[in-house]
Formats: C-alpha cells, structure tokens, sequence
C-alpha cells in the first residue's frame, strides 16, 4: 500500500470528540492523577483500541493508558512507542469546548464566536499564511481548544485504526503511551517504561506541520518561602514585618530587560515567577528557571538568590528558604547518543510530503523526561497553534499530515532493520 494514498482519515472526528471531554490538570493537586476527570478521556481512549483489536489495551490506576499493536514482519525491529498527553492547560478553561470548523479558510480573521472580542487576526498568526484552502478548527471563544495535547492523541488513534485495518503496511511492535497532568510537569513520573517495553518514542505534541524538536529547555522550579512577623495592624509601627510585601518586593526586584520570558527568545533562558501567595506572617513564591544550557541553570539560580538576599537584608527579623527542584533536562543530551531516532522521524516527515525542519523548544515535553528515562523520544508535531489560550487552533490537513508521518516512521523502523 502506497501510505500516501491513504484519504479516509478519521482524525478531525477524533479530535473534535476528544476535546469535548474536560481533561484540565491541577498544579495546586497532590492526587495522582491531578485530576480525575482527565480518565473519562481515557477510558474512552482503551475502550476505542480494544474496538480495533488492540486486545491489550488498558487503563492502570494512576491514569496511564497503554496499548501495543503487534508486530507484522518476521524482521527484528526496535519497539516504537509513540505518546501523548490527555490533560490541557490550567491556564485556560478547559470545559464545554465548542470546536468549530472554518471551512476553506481564505485568510480571513476568525472572530469566534461566543466571545467576539476574541479575533484568531490573520497579521498575529503568520502560521495562517500555509492554511489557505485548508480547514481550520478553534474553540467558540470561552475556553482554549484543548490542540494541546487532544490533536497528538487523535492523530495516534487514527494512525492506530489504519495500521490495524491495513496489514500490507509492514511494522514492528508498536506501543502507545498516553499519559496525564504534562501542563504541570508531572506527565511520565508513574509512568512504567518496563511494562511499556519500548526502544525508542515520539511524542506528538509539537506545533508547526514539518516540524520534529529534538532539544528543550532544561528545566528547575524554585520554592521560596518567606517567614514575617504578625502583628495586630493598629500596633504594628516598628513591629510587622510583612512577608506578603517582602515577595513583592522579590518580584518587583527581578531584571526588567533580560531573564524573562518577556524579553527572551531563541535559546535565551529566563527566571519567571509563577504564582504568589500568602500573608503577613508568612508567604510563598514559585519559580521556573528555564535554559537550553543545563549548566545555566545552576547560575540563574544563584542570581536569584541574590536578589532574594538582597531585599532580605532590608528585614533582619524576617527569614526565608530557597529550595530548587529539578524538573526536566534538555533532550538534545540524549538523542545525540540516538540519531537514529531522529533521522527516521525527519525522514518519515519527508515521506509525507513536507519539508523536514529540526528546531529547539522554549519548553518541555514528556519527550525530555522520557529521554533520561531510557527511552530516547524527540517531539514530532501535532499541528496546533497558540497553546493555552482561546486563541488556539489547528488545521485539520496538518493533523493528517501527522498520521502519514506516524506511518511512514513505522514503515521506515521496518525498512531499515
């Protein structure tokens, strides 16, 4: 079977089925996962796999799915996992999605509806400019669309139904992987690499069509807390000490022309505060410390307690910590040992008909913990645009350009063994 003559695709359906399902992870959550309404995707995830005979498709109890279609070859090929992540961002509100589709977008700017002060602008978007003719889905204006991840989790299961209904396209084992809470930085830490029985991985959750990312941030998060002195307010002259002013401070003392995510590009790293919270007697900061160079990590760290220090020294009767946790780690540093994986993915994308672009990531993927996890797992793209907004969109011929690639990287795995 020529892969590229394929045209019955079901991954606009899938993908508009999906992302009415509110799957919103939960930073502030201490269950896993974060929240349980990200398995009411999942369930329907298995119960879909095992209507296309993928017998040992399941559901385990920390909200992984997992399922393998099985080898058709009598080649040895490596075992190909290909994953993606269910929950959407907490930055946007993730319920009653409306997807709507603009039919042969022309180069219009899309007003959505149930909110016209939210415009998709042509000029803001310059991705539009390959759209044209193409059919283009967004949310009503209410919530974010949910393209990240739901578009990566669609394209696999419509890859998996073609794999499984056409037999003449020759593969190894190949293993499917959706995992939860990724928006918050918790996506593979239950996840079991020796039940998977994995070689290598992709990630779907990349954004412009052609495009595979084979290097990310390296990441650390940073707590601080900050211990004041309580006092009764009309008491309080030369007694309160208020930790909730000394984090301000904090915030309004970082760099304003570098270091943050406003004022960086390209594989510039940042210090950006995340959340802020607490009272007089006692406060709490969140950061994330972001670099493409994990050793830098290290000295925007130390910078920051500098200034923390600093504003510190004005309160000798306040006191303060400064705990760093590491996060995830650049995944260029792994599949560099790999390049296999990577050059059957750029091929792949090639097969499919577009022009392959290697590029870096300002972010992290389940890909880079999976890498330093053993598994070696570049990002492939998924097709969406503008994550975590109402803004977010995705073309329905980029997404079906995604399943050709997943095709052709298993067909290239066989090929080649």
């Amino acid at each position: 079977m020529e892969i590229n003559n394929i045209n019955d695709f079901q991954v606009a359906e899938n993908f508009k089925r999906y992302v009415q399902i509110d799957t919103q992870s939960d930073a502030q959550s201490t269950t896993v996962p974060s929240t349980e309404k990200q398995k009411n995707l999942s369930r329907l995830l298995v119960e879909e796999l095992l209507q296309l005979g993928i017998t040992d498709a399941h559901l385990d109890d920390l909200g992984y799915v997992y399922a393998t279609i099985p080898s058709n070859t009598d080649k040895k090929v490596p075992v190909i996992c290909f994953c993606s992540h269910v929950d959407t961002s907490p930055d946007s509100s993730g319920t009653d999605v409306k997807p709507l589709v603009h039919a042969n977008y022309q180069g219009q700017d899309l007003v959505l509806p149930d909110d016209e002060n939210v415009v998709i602008r042509f000029s803001e978007h310059p991705d539009l400019k390959e759209q044209i003719g193409n059919d283009i889905i967004t949310a009503s204006g209410k919530t974010l669309l949910g393209a990240d991840d739901k578009a990566g989790v669609a394209e696999i299961m419509d890859a998996a139904r073609i794999l499984m209904a056409n037999p003449e396209i020759k593969h190894g084992d190949i293993k499917i992987l959706f995992t939860p809470d990724e928006e918050i930085g918790r996506g593979v830490d239950h996840a079991d690499l020796k039940k998977l029985g994995a070689d290598y991985g992709y990630t779907m959750d990349g954004e412009r069509a052609g495009t595979l990312e084979d290097e990310t941030f390296s990441a650390d998060g940073v707590k601080i807390k900050i211990d004041g002195v309580s006092i009764h307010p009309g008491y309080a002259e030369n007694k309160m000490v208020s930790a909730l002013k000394i984090a301000a401070e904090i915030v309004e003392s970082l760099p304003k022309d570098r270091l943050s995510p406003e004022t960086t590009s390209g594989k510039d790293g940042f210090v950006h505060p995340t959340n802020l919270s607490g009272t007089v007697e006692e406060a709490s900061l969140g950061f994330i410390i972001r670099d493409h160079d994990t050793a830098n990590l290290a000295k925007h760290e130390a910078e920051l307690e500098e200034i923390v220090k600093t504003v510190l020294a004005k309160y000798p009767q306040a006191k303060f910590t400064f705990e760093v946790n590491e996060q995830y780690r650049n995944m260029k540093e792994v599949l560099d040992q790999h390049p296999r994986v990577v050059d059957i993915a750029l091929m792949g994308i090639e097969r499919a008909g577009m022009k392959a672009e290697k590029r870096s990531i300002r972010g992290g993927t389940d890909g880079s913990r999976l890498s330093f996890m053993g598994l070696p797992c570049p990002n492939i793209f998924a097709g969406g645009h503008a994550f975590h907004g109402k803004q977010e969109w995705v073309s329905v011929q980029d997404m079906q350009k995604a399943v050709l690639t997943i095709l052709h990287i298993v067909a290239l795995w066989e090929e080649v063994s």
